[in-house]
């Protein structure tokens, strides 16, 4: 004789397994039998003899026959192969429950349904004996498809005899009364119950209480002041089933670590902003902040590949009509006033292909924040905005391949465990040149060109030919190695790889009445590229105590080799050949420490510190026609500093955030202090109040080599006690937003201050064909600028349509003596932005339209052109040119399209998905920059244009 316990898991049943339980209930028990019944009687026998719970239309289900045999296959197998057979998913919850789906999108409303069911009645135990074979009753409820129950009824079937003596389970006592709830800690880490990977800015709620907190990038919290170790936490994060954890002193003893199950991919109720739970989020107690999670990328229009730097452009504040690069132009900011640290070390170049990608890898990363501005003291050597990205520490449970294939490039991963404390993940992307790259690349060159004769540009017929497509291509690697040490150590090293090599090489066509001659060719080589790494130790002091502490290594290089080959005929009617070439070499190398330290005093006060140091070194080589080396500068510098910053919540409705950062910065020999204050003031359930300020210094900047003729060219500059000044900017920013269930109204409006601006120009003598040996002089110039603008963000969170629409008003200028008293517009400014994101779900397919409009960039034309003859009786030929970034290239403006569909595992996990992306949907003719020609006294203008109308397919796989 035995003891069973005689489950009644049915529909609407309360249970207490979860979805570990359950996982392992499918994956141990077998089935080894002949089946020949309806669907949903199969699930109920498969409830009652193994204390599993589904939840599903019974009349739906009814109409399926199972008529199958099964070879001692495991439970899991056997629910793929049933639900396969009619076109059917399963999806286990967070509770351990196992929804039967017909669509996907079924999955929202059978949870809305399952909630409204009244339990059965409590089990019974049941003591039973071996006996002869006779009749075996199998208790079922029976529902109607909107969850009711019908009736119950008790089927026969033969079976060995069950002897059963039932009674019922006696009720728990009732706690004593006047218990005394002890004030305790709880500190632990949230992470994916699937990979084993923390969650950073997860939410943990004590249940019934204001008390919660977010998880650092470790994944690690602390509460303090629970009100009993008894309480239930709620935890919730991006993309994963919510989920409550019943504390006990048991469980106490050690941090807790509380695994989050990944939510079905489809779900048709989607997060885009606001708690943390979709595409791009806020942190309501922070301005100016955006957090993006790479896993939802797939749901936005891309060109190449889904794009983290992309993504932000797609928001207020950030411009999005620079398509030659995913650098950040933030607020009124350039690409090089943007801070950009993965995994602690700096990243100099952030985009790979004239910015058709970024640098980053997604499928390497965990998650980013981009700060518009106001940023904490734990950031420094920027002026304007700071992006912060984590890498994956990859999956400690399975192996997992994937690869991402486009009509541009391919890119593969994989994330696998070492051992049973440590992972590795790996990530290669490699764009190639096929029959759509160079579709792309020809319609990128292809340049409109007009001309024009001595004392302005004309309407005459003119411009380039026939172009060589670009032989073009980048790659990047990514290496992360995780290492738990012990419960309260973890090593990591992470290594990034990246490089791209752009041949621009052309041949310009020239008008016929230009004069005969042979038509130059240009030559235009580019190889830019990071390498860099770092090494990280993560420390668990206590619970109130944690430390990051880096080693960094970064590296940046971008060499170029431009030069020119023609002939010309010249004042005697004499056919002359000319060749001019230039060498740019830029190198910086970058070492440095720092260890960074979070104190948690009390729920309502925390404190950051810590310290930090480095060595930089700077490379600018400028040499011509392989003789002449008009530029040779090599510098060095050492800075370092510390930082404090305390994150205050006086009330649950305040919160202040005090800083202070201290530099000191070796070539200067100078301290530079740099307060920083945020706050925000929550009125009620809807509206918060946001400010903040504080000052900034630069210590290295990428300056503009303003060059008419040939493009403005950038490169990296350490400041120094002469020439190039420290930059320096102060911030003044605020806003309200409100936000209900549906809809959220964001405001925000900003005022920047800068000072130590450089801008830097050469004057080259001897500038044509036949003019003799031509001569560099360089000059840095300091000035001073002023940023200034209005965000507007309302956007729709729930339902099948989501998006949003962003409005930026904007002014950003600058002033250098060189070019008068007065302000100008900055290369960077963008007076009107308008960005409407619209997207779509149903079933498994999302769609999305993007529309973006801009007012168009500034930039200096030639005006006229004049020649000076020589004492030696040679002509040099000069532009007169308008005033600094007095013209502006026409509006910006274009619409993409996509669709991307789920490809979907029996069990609802997703595996990949096929995507289509139409770019510039209507082909609209957006300038990028105009480049200008001497030949004959006349000027010949070029406008090098973006991309027209694109379309793209990617195919992304994933495989365990």
């Amino acid at each position: 004789m035995k003891y069973l316990l005689f489950p009644l898991f049915m529909l609407g049943f309360t249970v207490i397994a979860n979805a570990q339980t359950t996982g392992q209930i499918l994956k141990k028990n077998k089935l080894d039998r002949f089946v020949a019944r309806p669907m949903d009687d199969l699930l109920d026998t498969l409830s009652v003899n193994y204390g599993l719970r589904f939840v599903f239309e019974r009349d739906s289900l009814h109409r399926y026959d199972v008529v199958e045999r099964f070879f001692n296959e495991p439970l899991n197998k056997v629910l793929a192969k049933v639900c396969r057979q009619f076109d059917l998913h399963y999806w286990v919850d967070a509770s351990g429950a196992i929804y039967i789906l017909q669509d996907v999108d079924d999955l929202a409303r059978l949870k809305q349904i399952a909630a409204t069911i009244k339990p059965l009645p409590p089990p019974v135990k049941t003591v039973t004996a071996q006996a002869d074979t006779t009749d075996e009753q199998d208790v079922e409820a029976l529902y109607d498809k909107d969850g009711k129950r019908k009736r119950e009824v008790s089927r026969k079937r033969a079976q060995p005899q069950a002897l059963a003596v039932q009674k019922p389970v006696e009720p728990l006592p009732s706690p004593p009364e006047n218990k005394v709830h002890l004030l305790v800690t709880v500190s632990g880490k949230v992470i994916n119950q699937s990979s084993g990977e923390p969650l950073p800015s997860a939410t943990v709620r004590v249940h019934d209480t204001p008390l919660s907190v977010s998880t650092n990038s470790d994944g690690a919290f602390t509460i303090f002041r629970v009100p009993s170790d008894t309480c239930t936490l709620d935890i919730s994060f991006s993309g994963f089933q919510p989920y409550s954890f019943k504390l006990d002193p048991g469980k106490l003893v050690l941090p807790l670590v509380l695994g989050l199950y990944p939510s079905l991919s489809t779900l048709n109720e989607v997060t885009i902003l606001g708690q943390k739970s979709g595409v791009m989020n806020t942190d309501v107690k922070k301005v100016g902040v955006l957090q993006l999670s790479p896993a939802n990328l797939d749901k936005l229009p891309s060109l190449g590949e889904k794009d983290v730097m992309r993504a932000f452009q797609l928001m207020p504040g950030v411009g999005a009509t620079n398509e030659s690069s995913s650098g950040a132009y933030v607020r009124g900011g350039t690409p090089d006033q943007n801070l950009v640290v993965f995994d602690g070390f700096t990243i100099y170049q952030v985009d790979h292909l004239y910015g058709f990608f970024s640098a980053f890898n997604s499928n390497a990363i965990k998650d980013l924040q981009l700060f518009k501005g106001g940023f904490s003291a734990q950031y420094g050597g920027r002026l304007s905005s700071v992006t912060e990205i984590n890498g994956k520490e990859g999956n400690k449970n399975n192996t997992i391949f994937g690869v991402d294939l486009s009509l541009l490039s391919v890119n593969a991963f994989m994330e696998t465990p070492v051992t049973s404390n440590s992972s590795l993940v790996l990530a290669i992307r490699r764009s190639y040149q096929g029959p759509f790259y160079d579709k792309i690349f020809k319609q990128f060159n292809t340049s409109s060109g007009f001309s024009g004769g001595p004392g302005g540009p004309g309407g005459g017929p003119g411009g380039f030919g026939e172009q060589t497509t670009p032989a073009s291509h980048f790659y990047d690697a990514n290496i992360r190695y995780t290492n738990h040490l012990d419960q309260n150590d973890i090593l990591t090293w992470s290594f990034y790889s990246g490089s791209d090599k752009t041949d621009n090489s052309r041949q310009l066509q020239l008008p016929s009445f230009l004069g005969s001659g042979t038509a130059p060719d240009i030559t235009d080589y580019t190889k830019y590229g990071n390498l860099a790494s770092s090494l990280k130790w993560f420390r668990q002091w206590n619970s109130s105590v944690y430390s990051n502490t880096y080693l960094t290594y970064s590296s940046y290089f971008n060499n170029r080799e431009r030069g020119t080959t023609g002939g010309y005929t010249d004042d005697e009617g004499q056919e002359q050949s000319f060749s001019t070439s230039t060498v740019e070499k830029n190198n910086l190398y970058d070492i440095g420490i720092k260890s960074d330290w979070v104190w948690t005093m009390q729920n309502q006060l925390k404190l950051k510190y810590g310290v930090f140091a480095s060595r930089q070194h700077i490379n600018y080589d400028y040499v011509q026609n392989d003789t002449s080396h008009l530029i040779n500068q090599h510098n060095t510098a050492l800075l370092g500093g510390l930082f404090a910053e305390l994150e205050y919540d006086p009330t649950n409705t305040l919160h202040l955030q005090p800083g202070i950062r201290m530099t000191q910065f070796g070539p200067t020999g100078r301290f530079y202090a740099e307060p920083r204050f945020s706050a925000s003031y929550v009125l009620n359930d809807n509206y918060t109040l946001k400010f903040a300020t504080g000052q900034f210094y630069q210590f290295m900047n990428e300056v503009t080599r303003d060059d008419i003729a040939d493009g403005n060219r950038q490169f990296w500059v350490l400041s120094n006690n002469s020439s190039i000044p420290v930059g320096r900017s102060r911030h003044l920013m605020g806003g309200i937003s409100y936000e209900n269930d549906q809809f959220l109204l964001d405001i925000e409006g900003y005022y920047k201050w800068l000072n130590g601006l450089t801008q830097y120009t050469i004057t080259q003598t001897g500038f044509g064909p036949g003019r003799g040996t031509p001569a560099i002089q360089e000059d840095f110039y300091s000035g001073t600028g002023r940023a200034k603008g209005i965000e507007v963000l309302l956007q729709k969170k729930l339902g099948n349509y989501t998006g949003w629409l962003s409005y930026t008003l904007a002014d950003a200028e600058n002033k250098f003596a060189v070019y008068g008293t007065n302000f100008y517009p900055a290369d960077q400014d963008i007076r009107h932005e308008f960005k409407a994101i619209n997207m779509y779900h149903y079933s498994r397919w999302n769609f999305a339209a993007v529309f973006i409009f801009s007012t168009g960039h500034p930039y200096t034309a030639p005006l006229s052109t004049y020649s000076i003859t020589n004492a030696d009786g040679t002509r040099q030929t000069y532009f007169n040119v308008s005033g600094k970034n007095a013209e502006r290239l026409p509006d910006y403006h274009r619409l993409d399209l996509s669709a991307t569909y789920d490809l979907l595992k029996i069990n609802g996990d997703k595996i990949g998905s096929i995507g289509l992306s139409l770019f510039n949907v209507y082909n609209h003719v957006n300038t990028w920059y105009r480049e200008y020609y001497l030949q004959n006294n006349a000027a010949v203008t070029t406008n090098v244009n973006y991309l027209g109308f694109t379309p793209n397919i990617t195919l992304s796989l994933r495989w365990k």
